[in-house]
């Protein structure tokens, strides 16, 4: 069976995305957006969505901002989704900064709206990932329990975090595994990595977890950069730098279109690789435009990879 995922075929809405991986021939698709904040960010995120729904994924999900900044907006955009698109929807939740109560009103607000796959994350203190991380004082202590309490309020499908390039606070490979299956522990069905550009990053990540015995779905995560101002952006959302070989090549030509072309080119052949080792999915961060996005999609769909291996 081919490992492209499926063109333009579209699934029942609110699925659990452990469902679709359990049953899936073929690797899932989905795509990350973030809840607008003014009327023009409104109107570009539903061209986006519409755009993005014609490729027929398997899922999107939406961001949730740092300390709960982007709480109401998020349950407020993934219902809209839910509600007015073909599109199963999953709901990202973020513990830092928060007290229970709080997420106890947002795990409710996701059920009264009927979404059933969340994206459990610990999340960033508001200075960003590089600052150390304090619990609230009557909040949870990390993503683990993060997980327990969203599975114990409802009948949902979580998902978690994953680190190829390493977590940025601790650096520790292992630490990284065992930390990803205490999450699998406590509940989670499947990971989505941060974004990465080394294919053997997350090679090395999946091993280590499944010699501990996890058999844990780990989507990775796909950004292509298309302009030279967003490597400070990429740093600002994963807490790492791009690696040098990515920058030498985004660097070689720094015109706009060459930048453009090179930064889809890198994310293609990332693409490739990944469905070539066997991966459950690829989740595209489209930062809630989707030319990029789309032409990727394009022609990874076209490059008749080899088979899709239990291996990830």
């Amino acid at each position: 069976m081919p490992a492209t995922p499926r063109p333009a075929a579209r699934t029942p809405r609110q699925q659990p995305v452990a469902d679709l991986l359990a049953t899936a021939d073929c690797p899932l698709t989905s795509f990350e957006l973030f809840p607008w904040r003014s009327p023009e960010e409104e109107r570009v995120f539903w061209q986006t969505t519409r755009e993005l729904e014609a490729l027929g994924p398997d899922f999107v999900s939406v961001t949730y901002g740092a300390s709960g900044s982007t709480r109401d907006r998020t349950v407020g955009a993934t219902e809209a989704i839910a509600s007015h698109t073909t599109l199963n929807t999953m709901a990202h939740l973020t513990c830092a900064s928060q007290s229970r109560d709080e997420l106890r009103r947002t795990i409710g607000a996701y059920a009264g709206v009927g979404i059933r796959n969340v994206l459990a994350i610990r999340g960033d203190m508001p200075g960003g990932p590089t600052v150390p991380f304090e619990q609230h004082p009557d909040g949870l202590a990390n993503a683990t329990e993060l997980v327990r309490m969203v599975r114990e309020l409802g009948d949902f499908c979580v998902g978690v975090a994953a680190f190829p390039d390493l977590h940025p606070q601790a650096h520790d490979a292992d630490l990284d595994a065992r930390v990803l299956v205490q999450k699998a522990e406590a509940g989670a069905s499947f990971a989505i990595t941060q974004l990465f550009f080394t294919f053997e990053r997350y090679v090395d990540l999946v091993q280590r977890v499944r010699a501990l015995g996890c058999d844990l779905p780990i989507i990775p995560g796909i950004m292509p950069v298309t302009r030279l101002t967003q490597i400070s952006r990429m740093a600002e959302l994963s807490g790492a730098d791009l690696p040098d070989w990515v920058v030498r090549r985004l660097s070689e030509d720094e015109s706009p279109a060459t930048v453009r072309q090179v930064g889809i080119d890198i994310a293609t052949e990332l693409c490739e690789r990944l469905l070539e080792h066997g991966v459950p999915g690829l989740h595209f961060i489209t930062m809630n435009r989707s030319t990029a996005t789309r032409e990727i999609f394009g022609r990874v769909l076209g490059t008749g990879s080899a088979a899709r291996t239990p291996a990830s």
